[in-house]
């Protein structure tokens, strides 16, 4: 498990030179975005000047890709409509699209005893869950109702109520469709309680890959998944040299995309 914090620079003002040429020099050819934080600001929202970025890296032909922990139904139109952005590593690499015809190219899902184990692990923590089945979100319905009451920021309560379908048994929910998830998050109240949870699930699981976002939650998905997963298979895709994709990111969800490719810009 790949577990983190790394804050860095600025999504046009990277290691090596801005997105204002250098991308020739440094032959690159595929620019891979995390969304929240990075590509997006504290708000959640596109600046006009990182628009503007992507726009000008598509003109010079560069293939530019999402690559998210968010579920494929919950990306952001202002992004995924720039023509130009041309696909999608979703739910930390478990699920990889085409956005212009919504097709899956790859996809992982965690194991049947995976997510009984996680369950039953956590059955006495204080916390919920979210569950993620080919590109959809769930979540249980105390979450969805306050999510803030679960650490979520007053910025992300929009968020979470405008793409999560609401159960009222996310518990019950999930083990009945254990077989299908791409992903699931346990939303946790704390720090704390975040690193109880991860190393109860690191000692007992063995088949899962876990990671973190934002601080209330642990994401997980199949220990095939993470971004850096979902990055190999857009460059071998595409048929690119590794050393002609660069990477974006602010997050522990992120780090194992950053040491993987040669150019890596980490935003603050």
């Amino acid at each position: 498990m790949l577990y983190r914090h790394e804050i860095i620079p600025s999504l046009r003002t990277a290691r090596k030179g801005q997105w204002n040429g250098d991308e020739r020099k440094m032959d690159i050819k595929c620019i891979a975005l995390d969304l929240d934080r990075t590509t997006l600001n504290a708000q959640g929202k596109l600046s006009k000047a990182n628009e503007e970025a992507i726009r000008k890296a598509v003109a010079k032909g560069i293939h530019v890709c999402i690559a998210s922990g968010r579920a494929f139904d919950t990306l952001p139109q202002d992004v995924v409509s720039i023509p130009g952005i041309e696909y999608a590593i979703t739910s930390n690499g478990a699920a990889v699209y085409r956005i212009q015809d919504k097709q899956c190219l790859r996809s992982y899902v965690l194991t049947e005893q995976s997510v009984k184990k996680i369950l039953e692990l956590t059955k006495d923590f204080p916390v919920t869950y979210e569950g993620f089945i080919r590109g959809t979100a769930y979540a249980a319905k105390e979450y969805i109702e306050d999510p803030v009451k679960f650490g979520a920021t007053e910025h992300a309560v929009a968020y979470v109520q405008s793409t999560r379908h609401l159960q009222d048994d996310i518990v019950s929910f999930l083990k009945q469709h254990d077989d299908e998830l791409d992903s699931m998050d346990i939303v946790v109240k704390d720090e704390a309680q975040k690193q109880k949870v991860i190393e109860v699930l690191k000692a007992e699981v063995e088949d899962i890959y876990i990671t973190s976002s934002i601080s209330q939650l642990v994401e997980i998905s199949y220990k095939d998944a993470g971004k850096r997963s979902g990055v190999k298979f857009i460059t071998e895709y595409l048929g690119l040299n590794p050393k002609q994709v660069a990477a974006f990111g602010d997050a522990d969800n992120d780090i194992d995309t950053i040491l993987a490719v040669l150019k890596p810009y980490i935003v603050e």
